[in-house]
């Protein structure tokens, strides 16, 4: 009995094809905090943002043109734990699938730890667009180049 409890478990968490990217920065925990939530910090890093608040219940959306294709963005914010944790579903305006973004903080001295889990991708449509490698790109050059840039160029301010 335990076995095949063991096997289902292990099964459930093969088929999820999470998405995770861990970096530690340079840059204490309120700094990176700041960064994931002020709409003014996201637009200098992440996408081009009309509105944003970290409280449960924001919908918020983006649209991002890559290779001729437009993707509308519809996010809706799920989860917040202030400095720790936030976490806002992820899907495609007119297309299938449902997916949850995580970002989660741990302060480490004066650097932070974070760690970015994307769960759901395999409900995308099966096209190379929505290929969990195309995510895995993505989300290592955001929060390795692009997060970290941005909040460790702060620090020398």
């Amino acid at each position: 009995m335990n076995t095949k409890l063991e096997h289902v478990m292990t099964t459930k968490v093969d088929s999820t094809d999470a998405v995770v990217v861990e970096r530690t920065l340079n840059a204490p925990i309120g700094q990176v905090w700041s960064a994931l939530t002020n709409v003014d910090q996201m637009r200098q890093w992440y996408f081009d943002l009309k509105e944003f608040k970290p409280q449960v219940g924001f919908e918020f959306e983006f649209v991002v043109e890559h290779e001729g294709t437009t993707y509308h963005h519809l996010c809706k914010v799920t989860e917040v734990v202030p400095r720790r944790k936030i976490t806002y579903t992820w899907r495609y305006k007119g297309e299938p699938g449902d997916s949850l973004v995580t970002f989660e903080l741990f302060a480490e001295k004066d650097k932070t730890r974070v760690k970015l889990t994307h769960t759901g991708i395999e409900t995308f449509p099966k096209t190379p667009a929505y290929a969990r490698k195309k995510f895995a790109t993505g989300w290592t050059a955001i929060i390795s180049s692009e997060l970290k840039q941005f909040v460790e160029s702060k620090q020398k301010e």
